[in-house]
This record gives C-alpha cells, sequence and structure tokens, in this order.
C-alpha cells in the first residue's frame, strides 16, 4: 500500500517559479485495453503521429516529455522522432515501465502483476533498469523522470529510482482507486508537490486531478464513502455538485477541463500535469479516439487548454526546471 505522505513532506517551490505546467505523454505500444495482458499482442502503428503532435506543441508553446516504454525506446522510428525533439531541446524524454512487455520476463501474466511496484524488489529493479540504460542509449541523455505503468508504485520503487539517477516520480493520481485490482489507491493524495524521503531526493509530482463544485471540500470523504456506491457519486457529478476532473483530453472534455484548470491555478499549484497515452493520437487505438473526429477534438482540447493557460500567465516547463525550482 502506498501511503499518503506526511504534510511537512510538501516541496516548496523557488518563488521565481511561479506556476507552470507540464504535458506529459504516456509514450506506449498500442494494445486492446479489454484483452488479457500479452507480451506479444500489440503494435506501433501510431508513432509516425508523434511527429505531427510535436510540431503541435513547438508552435502552441508546449514542452512535452515523452515517458516511453520498453517497445517504444525499441522502435528506430519512434527514437528518432522523440531523439530530434530533445536534442533540440523541445521535448524531455522520461521512463514508462509496462513490466508485461519489458524484459526479464519472469513474471507470470496476471493483472496484479501489470502494477509493476506488486513485483518482487528484484525482478522490478531488472525491468527498470534494462529500460532506463536502453532510453539513455537510445536517446543519448539519461531520464531523470519515470512514471509507472498503470500508475503502480509498490513499497521499493523510490529506492529503486533512486539507484537509478531519477529525480521525479508522477506515477500518483490523486482521487483514483485501483485497489480493487491489486493497484494502489491514491484517492486520499494530495494534489501538490511533495518528498518522498527526508534527504529531498526524489520529488513525486502527481498528476492534476481536482474535486470541482459546492462540494468539492468534502470530496475525498465523499468519494471514499461513495466507492460501493457509484451511483451516489455519479448523482452528485450529473447535478455539478462533486466532479473529479482529470487534466486529460481523454474522458474528460474541454468545459470540464477548463473548470479544473483554472481551479488548480486558483488555488496556487505550482506545476499542472497534464497527461494522455500516445495511442490516442490515432484512430480507432483507443476507447478515446475512436475516429478521426476524436482525434481533432482531442487536439482542440490542446489548443483551449494552452490558449487559457497563456490568458492566465502559466508557461511550460521542462523537468529540469521543476526539480531546479524545487530545490531551490
Amino acid at each position: 500500500m502506498i501511503e499518503p505522505p506526511a504534510r511537512e513532506a510538501q516541496a516548496d517551490f523557488a518563488p521565481d517559479f511561479g506556476q507552470r505546467v507540464l504535458l506529459t505523454v504516456d509514450t506506449e505500444e498500442e494494445f486492446d485495453w479489454n484483452k488479457p495482458f500479452s507480451r506479444e499482442a500489440h503494435g506501433l502503428n501510431h508513432v509516425p503521429a508523434l511527429a505531427k503532435f510535436q510540431s503541435f506543441c513547438e508552435r502552441m508553446g508546449a514542452h512535452p516529455v515523452y515517458l516511453v516504454d520498453w517497445p517504444i525506446a525499441s522502435d528506430a522510428s519512434a527514437v528518432e522522432i522523440i531523439a530530434d525533439a530533445v536534442s533540440r531541446g523541445a521535448a524531455d524524454i522520461g521512463v514508462q515501465l509496462h513490466p508485461w512487455v519489458n524484459p526479464p520476463f519472469d513474471e507470470e501474466l496476471t493483472i496484479r502483476n501489470s502494477f509493476a511496484g506488486n513485483l518482487p524488489r528484484e525482478l522490478e529493479a531488472a525491468k527498470f533498469t534494462a529500460l532506463r540504460d536502453k532510453i539513455e542509449l537510445a536517446f543519448g541523455t539519461a531520464p531523470q523522470i519515470y512514471r509507472a505503468g498503470r500508475y503502480g508504485l509498490g513499497p521499493h520503487t523510490a529506492s529503486i529510482l533512486k539507484a537509478g539517477g531519477i529525480k521525479l516520480d508522477t506515477s500518483v493520481r490523486p482521487l483514483f482507486d485501483y485497489s480493487a485490482q491489486g493497484g494502489p489507491d491514491y484517492s486520499a493524495h494530495p494534489l501538490r508537490p511533495y518528498w518522498v524521503d527526508e534527504a529531498h531526493t526524489l520529488l513525486e509530482l502527481p498528476m492534476t486531478v481536482m474535486h470541482w463544485g459546492a462540494l468539492r471540500h468534502m470530496g475525498v470523504t465523499l468519494q471514499q464513502a461513495g466507492g460501493p456506491l457509484p451511483k451516489l457519486l455519479s448523482a452528485l457529478a450529473r447535478l455539478r455538485m462533486l466532479e473529479r476532473i482529470a487534466l486529460t483530453p481523454e474522458g474528460v472534455t474541454a468545459a470540464e477541463a477548463l473548470r479544473g484548470l483554472d481551479l488548480a491555478i486558483d488555488q496556487g499549484l505550482p506545476c499542472i500535469v497534464l497527461s494522455f497515452h500516445s495511442p490516442s493520437l490515432m484512430a480507432g487505438l483507443t476507447p478515446y479516439t475512436r475516429t478521426q473526429r476524436d482525434v481533432e477534438t482531442l487536439y482542440d482540447w490542446f489548443e483551449q487548454i494552452y490558449a487559457r493557460l497563456a490568458q492566465k500567465g502559466v508557461n511550460s516547463a521542462r523537468v529540469e526546471d521543476v526539480w531546479r525550482a524545487a530545490k531551490g
């Protein structure tokens, strides 16, 4: 179980950092989310779409952080597209561990084992190290940020990341609970960045998820109480009394996201973290972009979000910017 941090662990950012936004991309293979996990049943058909997305980001003033997993790091086309952006300082590279497609393959393929933090320490470390080294070799730079696939942190992950030179983790998804599948429960985790260790060598940068509505100040309590009663939470959402808004174009409309974004800015969140999965850049590969019109809607979502960020004076951040501000 991943426990919420103590209040004193909250990270204080340098005053000149202001408020920034970090765009994270779970850059991964395509697979059928409704079928059992497989080591082979996946594709990389959407990889060419990464070039269009990178150009879009540069025109918009966004700085994507590509959190790549084993199949992406093994694909020459993906490496070429992303490495070019990284070499020009137009993007950052990070690690995303999908244990079911990442060697060594010593575990049984189960839902529980799809959360890397559930694996034995030696196996989780071996998979992470293999991927981290592969990324450094492929992209010519050592990754400094990590996200566990399926947000699957475990009791040994922090020590593994620190040993591998990772400075920032962004696996925590506040207000979400994956314990029914054997994963972590983040329903009571804070939104603000915090230090994982007393030595301040690993910073947790949670994904941005807001409770919005008249009952938002009771959101965590109501969500935990309503967990077994999903109709209660659905009713509150329909009445716009309590909505859980993740800042992602996947399953969240631009109007909803703008409400959550405004709230995050008003609350003074130092670093707003956006996220989505790279296969959504191509129609028919995820539940969120089944048609080309859905893909166009995804791009429009980002246009609207970054227009609001510009209006509010919130600039893009690089991984190193976040780290220096937290240490400063």
